[in-house]
């Protein structure tokens, strides 16, 4: 039955070969699968596969798609050809097939009922340059071949755009299924779902469509099949926003307590963008990082005054349509350092004068220790020294200087510039190398200071710590943190399998 997984895994390849590979992956994790077959590289694959496919006869709901190049597709042939390759593979074992409206437009409904006539058709209109100038007119021109259900996809550089398209586009309609695409509007992409879409499309491997999110994780991390209108919708913002390991962390936490709830990934150009799109997505909190922590101040209702003393926010709670600040940063570098080193009247070093420099030095300055701070911008680190009473210090003077801790908070070294390293080997002057940087776990700067015998400690750390803290926040609960723990560390792993990293563990005392 059309939308009865919700999720259509999608298997794109060039060989009849690799197709088979992805088909047999995709029915692993979901019963409706796109077979692309306008990516495979000839009509001889196609064919071969389609043979292939005939002798099988799956259990599932295979729908094929061969979109010509003028539709936005891969295929280069006619629209003859394209049409006997649906033929076939309706003949094949698909039960829908998806036609494009540039197709459809220029071929008479009764040809298409003779060679077409024994599958269900997908009537699907794409704009992959923007939004339609009239979603209702792109919506009635997918309705106009009397198909059994309709795709309507856009290029959504906003959130604003994905709303109008949703709005417009679904309504309720049965058998629609609408895409916002564009990495801007990858969670409206999932949340579709909640909002009456009969499927999100999700490749076995490669996207076929920009903001598209893998099967893998579609399944595993955002469990977007289950997803209800009861899903309460959590996030975090940022730009850019790839790289968080923050979505599998909460996602892992919601599912070890059977929580109804799912935290994405919000791609933020536009702060005021976002801030007029809560309501809409119903979000309940999100987090906040690179470069948002201090500009999100201005969209608060409230800040808790210890976030307010810092100037900077990582945590908001949405109650009432309200939103409240809070920062958590702080207590994942108590909760890091205290178990390492004692902080009071220590001598610590803070490279950077951003948000997270801001929630560092104000945790360190508290418990006592003397914080000193150097930036790449002599004057934000005087302007952050003087509001948490520490000191700036020039960067060619920390050769003569020796610190107890050092805290690097800049995103220098962080994946995939993980090469760079923000101080030099001779500056490293210290017993403790701290880099908040979590993604790669053993940072360029982690290996120069472990080389000259310093203990270093990894961010992963403090963003668990940090990352628990939010956690009890939103949901008034304790925190399943070996579960967030084990998502992070399982992630961080695949990483460094897949880039040939086996990276040493932090020394200990």
């Amino acid at each position: 039955m059309f939308g009865r997984d919700k999720i259509c895994a999608v298997a794109a390849a060039a060989t009849a070969a690799e197709m088979e590979r992805q088909l047999r992956e995709a029915l692993r994790r979901s019963r409706t699968v796109e077979l692309r077959l306008d990516w495979l590289a000839t009509d001889d694959e196609i064919h071969r596969f389609l043979r292939r496919l005939a002798r099988r006869r799956l259990p599932a709901t295979l729908i094929a798609t061969c979109r010509r190049r003028p539709g936005g597709g891969q295929y280069r042939g006619s629209i003859a050809q394209q049409l006997v390759i649906l033929l076939e593979a309706l003949r094949s074992g698909c039960s829908w097939f998806d036609l494009e409206v540039e197709t459809s437009s220029k071929c008479p409904p009764e040809l298409l009922g003779v060679l077409l006539g024994q599958g269900r058709r997908l009537s699907s209109a794409h704009f992959f340059q923007g939004m339609p100038r009239s979603v209702r007119g792109a919506v009635k021109a997918a309705l106009k071949y009397d198909p059994e259900a309709i795709k309507v996809a856009a290029q959504c550089d906003s959130l604003r755009d994905a709303r109008r398209l949703l709005d417009g586009a679904g309504g309720g309609r049965r058998g629609a299924v609408i895409v916002p695409m564009g990495d801007v509007a990858l969670p409206a992409r999932i949340l579709a779902l909640r909002q009456g879409s009969a499927l999100a499309y999700a490749p076995v491997e490669k996207a076929t469509a920009p903001g598209q999110v893998s099967l893998a994780e579609m399944k595993d991390v955002y469990r977007a099949d289950k997803l209800t209108k009861a899903t309460r919708v959590y996030g975090v913002i940022g730009d850019p926003i790839g790289h968080s390991l923050s979505p599998r962390m909460h996602n892992a936490g919601f599912r070890a307590h059977g929580v109804n709830a799912v935290y994405l990934p919000f791609l933020v150009h536009d702060l005021r963008d976002f801030a007029d799109s809560i309501r809409w997505l119903g979000i309940a909190g999100f987090s906040v990082t690179l470069p948002h922590k201090q500009r999100i101040m201005d969209y608060l209702d409230r800040c808790d005054p210890l976030a307010a003393e810092i100037g900077a926010v990582n945590t908001v709670i949405v109650r009432g349509g309200k939103l409240h600040g809070s920062n958590t940063d702080y207590i994942g570098v108590l909760r890091t350092l205290e178990r390492r080193i004692p902080l009071r009247d220590s001598r610590v070093l803070i490279v950077g004068a951003g948000g997270a420099a801001r929630a560092v030095a104000f945790a360190l300055g508290k418990a006592g220790a003397a914080v000193c701070i150097v930036a790449r911008r002599p004057a934000k680190a005087k302007a952050l020294a003087r509001a948490m009473g520490g000191h700036a210090i020039e960067r060619a003077a920390l050769r003569g200087e020796f610190f107890d801790v050092i805290v690097n908070t800049t995103p220098v070294g962080m994946h995939p510039l993980d090469r760079e390293s923000p101080l030099e080997a001779r500056e490293l002057n210290c017993h403790l190398l701290f880099d908040t940087i979590y993604r790669p776990r053993v940072t360029r700067l982690m290996q120069l200071a472990a080389r000259k015998g310093i203990e270093t400690v990894s961010g992963v750390e403090m963003f668990l710590a940090q990352g628990a803290a939010q956690w009890e926040l939103w949901t008034g609960k304790r925190a399943p943190v070996d579960a967030m723990r084990q998502a992070v560390a399982e992630a961080l792993a695949r990483e460094e399998r897949a880039a040939g990293r086996t990276p040493k563990p932090p020394r200990k005392n």
